[in-house]
Formats: C-alpha cells, sequence, structure tokens
C-alpha cells in the first residue's frame, strides 16, 4: 500500500497499457463497519468484471482481475485500511492507495486510470494538516472545512518529551540535596535555572517534532500547517521552527481540551480567510481572462487548448462528472459503464497538468462557470 503523492500521480498518468482498471472505495477505521469493507471491494470487482465482459475474453478479464481478486482476499490490507481505498490495475501494473479521506464508490475501465478523486485530493484547495503538540503528547491531523481525521504517526516517532530527548531530558534529572549542620543551608542543584532548563528542553523536543513533520508530511503534501498548542508553546515553536508550510497563527489551546469537531472549527476559522481570498482572485483573474479573451468555460474550447498546453490554470468543479472520451480535441459523451469510456473533466486536467499547468478543484458555489470548467490562457 502506498500514500498518495505528487510524484506517485506522475507515474499513473505516464501508464500508456490498456485496460487501465479504476476501483475507488470508502473504507472504515472501526468496527462493525470495517467487516463490510472486504464485502463491498468484491462487489466492487465484480462490476469492473460485467464491464471488461463487454470487451474482453473470458480469458483476458481473469488475467486483469487477478491481482484485485488476490487483494481482496489480504486481510493485512482489511486490517490497515483509513478512511478510503484507490486501486489502480493495468498490464504488467498495479498500484494500492490508501487516503485519508473518504471517496465515493466508483468502477471505471477506460484508455487510462481515472484520477479525478486523487487530483482532488491533492489539489482542493481547502485542505490543511493540523499538529497538535504539548511535551506529553503529539497528535496528527488533516482535513477541510467539513471534516478531520487523525493521521498515525509512525510507531519511531516521538509523542513526548521523554522518548524524544530520552537520556538527554535536563528536567528528568533535577535533584536537590540537603546539607545539615550548623550554618548549613539547603541546597537545590539545577533550581536556580529549572525554568531556563525546561524551555531549552522544549525547544530541542519541538525542533525535532518540527523536521520530522516536515520531511515525513509537510514537503510531501505542500499543504498549510496549523499549529495547535498552549500560548507558550506556540513562541517556542515558532521560534525554532523550519517548516515552510506553518502557518503565523495557530490554535492556542490546550488541544487535549477540544473534541475533534472543535478542532476543525478553530482550524478553519484560521484558514478560511486565506482560502477565500486564494479562490477569489483566481476567480477575479478567470474573469478578466475572459474578458480578453484569454480565458473560456466552454469544454470544447478548453480541451483544444489544453491540447495545445495553451492552459495555465484549470478550475474544475469538485463532484462534477462529464462521461465520455476526447477525439480530436472534441468532447465525445458517453457511459462509465462501457469500456473505454471516462470522465471528460478529469482527461482534460490530466492534459493540463501533464503540459505544466495548475488544476485546482473547488466547490460547486465558488466556481464561475456553470460547465463545470472555466480555463485561464497562457496566450
Amino acid at each position: 500500500m502506498k500514500l498518495l503523492t505528487s510524484e506517485l500521480m506522475h507515474e499513473l498518468t505516464s501508464v500508456n497499457k490498456t485496460p487501465c482498471l479504476s476501483l475507488y472505495q470508502p473504507t472504515h477505521q472501526t468496527l462493525p463497519e470495517k467487516l463490510q469493507d472486504p464485502l463491498r471491494f468484491k462487489d466492487l470487482v465484480k462490476k469492473l468484471e460485467e464491464t471488461l465482459k463487454k470487451k474482453y475474453s473470458s480469458e483476458q478479464v481473469k488475467e486483469y482481475l487477478a491481482p484485485f481478486v488476490e487483494l481482496g482476499n489480504d486481510s493485512t490490507l482489511w486490517r490497515r485500511t483509513l478512511n478510503g481505498l484507490a486501486v489502480m490495475g493495468a498490464p504488467g501494473f498495479f498500484e494500492v492507495i490508501c487516503l485519508h479521506i473518504p471517496v465515493d464508490e466508483m468502477t471505471v475501465v477506460a484508455n487510462s486510470f481515472h484520477l479525478k478523486p486523487l487530483r482532488q485530493y491533492l489539489q482542493t484547495a481547502d485542505r490543511f494538516q493540523i499538529l497538535c503538540a504539548s511535551l506529553s503528547d503529539v497528535q496528527f491531523y488533516e482535513g477541510n472545512r467539513h471534516s478531520i481525521i487523525g493521521i498515525d504517526l509512525p510507531s519511531d516517532f516521538p509523542k513526548t518529551i521523554d522518548e524524544a530527548l530520552g537520556e538527554e531530558h535536563t528536567e528528568r534529572y533535577a535533584t536537590s540535596t540537603s546539607l545539615s549542620g550548623p550554618g548549613k543551608a539547603n541546597l537545590q542543584h539545577g533550581q536556580g535555572t529549572k525554568k531556563e532548563e525546561a524551555d531549552k528542553d522544549a525547544e530541542r523536543f519541538f525542533r525535532i517534532i518540527d523536521k520530522l513533520i516536515y520531511e515525513k508530511y509537510s514537503k510531501i503534501s505542500g499543504l498549510p500547517l496549523i499549529l495547535a498548542a498552549l500560548p507558550e508553546h506556540h513562541y517556542l515553536f515558532h521560534k525554532i521552527s523550519r517548516n515552510p508550510m506553518l502557518l503565523s497563527k495557530g490554535i492556542m489551546i490546550n488541544p487535549k481540551s477540544a473534541s475533534l469537531e472543535k478542532l476543525k472549527d478553530l482550524a478553519w476559522e484560521i484558514f478560511e480567510p486565506g482560502y477565500n481570498s486564494k479562490v477569489e482572485k483566481l476567480v477575479a483573474r478567470f474573469e478578466e481572462a475572459t474578458s480578453h479573451g484569454l480565458g473560456s468555460d466552454n469544454i470544447n474550447k478548453i480541451a483544444r487548448a489544453a491540447t495545445d498546453g495553451r492552459v495555465d490554470i484549470l478550475l474544475t468543479e469538485s463532484g462534477k462528472i462529464i462521461p465520455g472520451n476526447l477525439f480530436e480535441h472534441q468532447v465525445e459523451k458517453g457511459n462509465l459503464r462501457q469500456p473505454g469510456v471516462d470522465d471528460v473533466l478529469d482527461d482534460i486536467g490530466e492534459l493540463v497538468s501533464s503540459k505544466g499547468g495548475m488544476v485546482m478543484i473547488i466547490p460547486k458555489e465558488k466556481m464561475p462557470a456553470k460547465t463545470g470548467l472555466a480555463a485561464i490562457y497562457r496566450y
């Protein structure tokens, strides 16, 4: 199993063998729903089989589905799933991708993988991550305006200051010695600089956490990071942080005292202004570009421009699907249940990405067009 990264997306778009089988499924981390996941997967594999049989022989269908069938019987997979699952298969190629967010059930057999749900996962503008940090506990979350979910940190990730510093934790070894007798006073070894030493330990701990979060998560995802911590820890953490994704404003609260819903709401209050500003600027750019003939919401025109590498920015409506194919720069509508038919919006987004353009998926209510696409041209 793999987690989704930009590098993996590039690998998926580079596969040129057919047929390309795409399967998406929401999965669960708790019982009893978790027990139904393998059964739902097998039902989705049957849907792939039904579609394949419309074009391929029984022997070919069996060959193409073999890794899917084997995966369905792999008990290890179903113990380790997160909130969503994407499985991509083609002759000589097979990838299993675990997602931190749920996805709608879907199966597609086409000439390329159906990647819009994955692209949406990477490119939706309202995603962020939350680092809940205290000296006795570290938790990590990812989400958006609607929900956040916990991300399991690796077993070797230090979650307390003791785990991080071990024998070098100064605070653990502060001792006091009494000297009795006439004229003798009680001496407290280390007590004169106890706070200074504690702050130094906290800085060292946060420096370790900051580096690990950046290397293992922020650097890979590119998502904005919001710190949730006690007020005094915000100063220390920002002082040592080298993570460019860390937002200057954070949640000043004891993370353990907040429910997930409360944490999500507080994070969105911080993130929303910047998100709205970013989307509004892009919409304004689209409207201005359109007034000068450098923008369009016409799908056929955008498809031609994408093929020619002229699309600089493409705004795509979240959740919208137009079944069909691109043929000689024109959209031919179809049925997703037919082999070779994919989502036209996904195909155009893939074209734009392959030509170096930026694709951003935004909610319907913020889209400046009703067609599902809005493009800003380079020229």
